[in-house]
């Protein structure tokens, strides 16, 4: 990313400040009048007496001075170059499995909810890692597809933060997220799928054995990988039921088994990774980006933004704040 100015030559506009003001000096600007002389006073030319009037009228001739400046720079055409890569085949599909239950709005990863943290690395990795395509399920006693798998980056942001505690139940039911994320994942042609599992609990809800939706995502040729969230012990939480508004505040005993979620990433070709802060959480889900990666052809496109328009407002608002000060606050007429 650089930012350059398209029309350089319009800054020698800025040479005729020093003219003017020299010329100024020298007394060959000045206005045409016709004496009307009452009496040979010998006075003083007009000064304001007042400091607040002194300071008033120095700003406004800082203002003119600002809008011409603005002026020149708008002409300079000022330009942000940045380019971007367009990849021209597809990198790896992968489906996040996000646990949405009450238990995840404990605050134990560096003070921040685990739904956040999690949604937060997430967010992260996605914005870093172009080329692969991201998709999101919402994990509960039931389970939902909140984004299909895409390349649109921004969109897959928006959709990811509005995702809330308690929408999908107060259970957490693995076998049912990882089997929906199967669904949706059968049918990609990426060279790579995987499902990236984050929670903070045991399987105990839905109508889906986990063990019955490894076998599935094994006959699809899905790879899986396990993020279990959380410290151990005591851990404050405060939580809002989206269905009947009631808050909830106090401490959880945050205790599960992870054996479950290693051999279930075990026997998909994947691996568990049990995480206790931000740093850890952003490594593991990194880690598994790069485990994932496709070999993949792009090409390089420039993308140009221009602010000309911009600096050409701001002189036009200088030249505007000016006309007001000396018109009605001044009195000045021309």
């Amino acid at each position: 990313m650089s930012f350059s100015f398209m029309n350089p030559a319009a800054f020698l506009f800025l040479l005729v400040l020093p003219f003017f003001y020299a010329l100024k000096k020298m007394a060959l600007f000045s206005h045409i009048n016709f004496p009307l002389t009452f009496a040979d006073w010998n006075g003083f030319e007009f000064s304001w007496n007042n400091k607040f009037f002194r300071f008033v009228s120095a700003a406004s001739s800082t203002l003119i001075f600002c809008a011409f400046v603005l002026c020149v720079l708008a002409l300079a055409e000022p330009t942000l170059h940045r380019e971007e890569r367009v990849y021209t085949t597809r990198g790896a599909d992968i489906l996040f499995v996000l646990d949405t239950s009450p238990s995840m709005a404990a605050r134990d990863i560096n003070g921040m909810r685990r739904i956040e943290a999690a949604k937060n690395a997430i967010e992260i990795l996605a914005q870093s890692n172009s080329g692969a395509s991201y998709g999101l399920v919402s994990m509960g006693s039931e389970a939902a597809l909140v984004v299909p798998s895409t390349v649109d980056y921004e969109y897959f942001k928006n959709r990811i933060a509005s995702v809330s505690l308690g929408e999908m139940g107060d259970g957490t039911a693995i076998g049912m997220g990882i089997s929906l994320a199967v669904f949706h994942l059968k049918k990609s042609l990426a060279l790579r799928k995987c499902i990236v599992l984050l929670t903070d609990g045991e399987n105990n809800a839905g109508e889906i054995h986990p063990d019955t939706a490894s076998r599935l995502a094994a006959k699809n040729g899905i790879s899986l990988y396990a993020v279990g969230i959380g410290t151990r012990g005591s851990v404050p939480l405060d939580y809002q039921d989206p269905r009947s508004g009631k808050s909830y505040s106090g401490y959880l005993d945050s205790s599960f088994d992870s054996a479950p979620l290693e051999k279930l990433a075990a026997d998909l070709g994947g691996r568990y990774y049990g995480v206790e802060s931000v740093a850890a959480l952003s490594s593991a889900l990194s880690s598994i980006a790069k485990r994932q990666e496709v070999a993949q052809s792009y090409y390089i496109r420039s993308i140009d933004t221009f602010y000309y328009d911009k600096f050409l407002l701001g002189a036009i608002l200088c030249f505007a704040a000016a006309w007001f000060v000396r018109r009605f606050l001044l009195k000045e007429l021309y």
